[in-house]
C-alpha cells in the first residue's frame, strides 16, 4: 500500500554532532513541542505516494557521495522565536540542486528554494527569551566542525516522525 504520509529527508550528523544539537535541544527547546531529535532538514514535504522513486534516487546520491561531508557550525541565528546554528559545507547545496532537480514536479515552494543548512534549537518561544539564549550561545561561541554521514528519509504523521530509510554515503 503507498505511503500518504508527507515525507521529510533530513541529513544525517556522526553521533558526536548529533548528541550535542541533541542536548542543545533538549536544554532549550519548550518540552511539550520538544518530540524530535535534532535535525538538519533538505526537503520538508515530499509526496508519500512518491516514495519508491525517491528511495531509489536517494540510494543513488548517497552511493555517490565518497564519504561523509565535512560541515563547519559557523554561528547561531535569532529566528524571532528561536535560536539556530548555521552550518556550511560546498558540497551540500550542490547534492541539494540535484535532488531538487529530480523531484522539481513534485517540490512545495519552501523545498524549491535554496538551502541554508541550519539546526534549531529553539522555537515557538518569547521573541525576548530566544534573544537572551542567542546572547548566551553566541558569548562562548567558536566555530566547530561536524560530519554530514549520510540522509535520513521520515514519514510525517502528524506528531513524531516514522524513520523510513537511512542512505550512508559511500555505501
Amino acid at each position: 500500500m503507498p505511503n500518504s504520509a508527507p515525507l521529510i529527508l533530513t541529513l544525517l550528523l556522526d553521533a558526536a554532532s548529533q548528541a550535542f544539537f541533541d542536548e542543545q535541544r533538549r536544554r532549550y527547546f519548550p518540552p511539550k513541542i520538544n518530540y524530535l531529535s535534532a535535525h538538519l532538514t533538505l526537503f520538508h514535504a515530499l509526496p508519500g505516494a512518491e516514495e519508491a522513486a525517491i528511495i531509489a534516487d536517494l540510494a543513488e546520491a548517497a552511493a555517490n557521495e565518497p564519504g561523509p561531508l565535512p560541515l563547519r557550525v559557523t554561528g547561531l541565528k535569532f529566528m524571532g522565536r528561536g535560536v539556530m546554528y548555521t552550518l556550511d559545507n560546498p558540497t551540500l547545496p550542490a547534492l541539494h540542486r540535484r535532488l531538487q532537480r529530480q523531484w522539481q514536479p513534485w517540490l512545495s515552494a519552501q523545498d524549491s528554494q535554496s538551502l541554508r543548512p541550519h539546526i534549531t534549537v529553539q522555537n515557538k518561544v518569547d521573541p525576548a527569551v530566544a534573544r537572551a539564549l542567542l546572547a548566551e550561545l553566541s558569548a562562548g561561541f567558536k566555530a566547530f566542525e561536524a560530519l554530514g554521514t549520510g540522509l535520513a528519509l521520515w514519514a510525517y504523521r502528524g506528531g513524531p516522525w516514522e524513520r523510513r530509510q537511512v542512505f550512508e554515503f559511500g555505501q
